[in-house]
């Protein structure tokens, strides 16, 4: 595994080992000991994935202490752009950005560590996006900051969107609890 972090401390985006053969491939996105060894120690708590319709923006989702969560995110069918954004109020890069494409071709997976907010954008139809969460879903941490708040240019004019996520407050609104 190659681990490339991102301009956000602790954030990572990792070329996964990729096992190929006449029968398909065998990719491995998750080695404790591996993530150890660049400093991350993680826990899974649940496993969910979502499947979405070009132009989908979904994001940007995070919880609050103490059920704050880090994340594995990988696109497994498609193509996405990963968007994190930093809430780490004694972060050096408080209120910045990063994005990367995770494809089904890549296989990258994004290390999303507790402290960021996360989003993405389809860039095609049907694109399956797996998460592993350190924590389980607990609606009462859940927040969501808007997507089009905090400076990123977004390469979609008419985004598609939950209620949630158009509704979101802006980042000038939000008070950090990390």
């Amino acid at each position: 595994m190659n681990f490339e972090e991102t301009v956000l401390p602790g954030c990572f985006v990792i070329q996964p080992k990729i096992f190929s053969d006449h029968r398909g491939l065998f990719v491995k996105t998750f080695h404790a000991d591996i993530f150890a060894e660049h400093g991350i120690r993680l826990e899974l708590g649940e496993n969910i994935f979502s499947i979405s319709k070009k132009d989908v923006v979904r994001g940007m989702h995070f919880q609050v202490p103490p059920c704050a969560h880090a994340k594995l995110v990988t696109c497994v069918s498609g193509a996405v752009l990963d968007v994190v954004v930093d809430l780490r109020k004694a972060s050096p890069t408080f209120g910045q950005y990063a994005a990367c494409e995770l494809n089904s071709e890549s296989r990258k997976v994004l290390y999303v560590p507790v402290g960021l907010a996360h989003g993405f954008l389809s860039l095609r139809d049907d694109s399956v996006v797996v998460y592993q969460a350190s924590c389980v879903y607990a609606p009462e941490a859940d927040r969501t900051l808007h997507w089009g708040s905090f400076g990123f240019p977004w390469p979609v004019a008419q985004p598609l969107l939950s209620d949630k996520d158009r509704n979101a407050p802006a980042m000038a609104h939000f008070h950090s609890p990390f």
